[in-house]
């Protein structure tokens, strides 16, 4: 198997999103995970989050969206939360792994890996 390209010297990433429901959280995940983006996806809440926009404080229930990836496949899951999300502007965090099971690292990079 070949690596994946590192990103600031890793190969594997945590993404994290938002969505401002179950049903649109578990949409995004499922579809990250169908187009081999992301090795796999855990959908967590209700969360409130709260944060400013249109120069009011606000503070809406929301889902979280953790997705793990390989490095070289963060560009493509990037585009595509951010063209399917139904904010304007969605939360997309990338964290860097700095470390972990070797054989559930190997097996996110397997993950999202085309089909041959």
């Amino acid at each position: 198997m070949a690596e994946p390209e590192p990103v600031d010297g890793h190969q594997h990433v945590r993404v994290e999103t938002t969505a401002g429901s179950r049903a649109d959280a578990e949409a995004l995940a499922r579809a990250a995970v169908e187009h081999r983006l992301a090795a796999c996806a855990q959908v967590g809440g209700p969360i409130t989050g709260f944060y400013r926009w249109d120069e009011q404080i606000q503070a809406d229930e929301e889902w979280l969206v953790v997705l793990k990836t390989a490095a070289d496949r963060l560009e493509a899951l990037t585009a595509y939360l951010t063209e399917a999300h139904s904010y304007d502007v969605p939360e997309v965090v990338a964290v860097p792994v700095a470390g972990g099971s070797a054989e559930y690292l190997d097996w996110v990079v397997d993950e999202t890996r085309p089909v041959r």
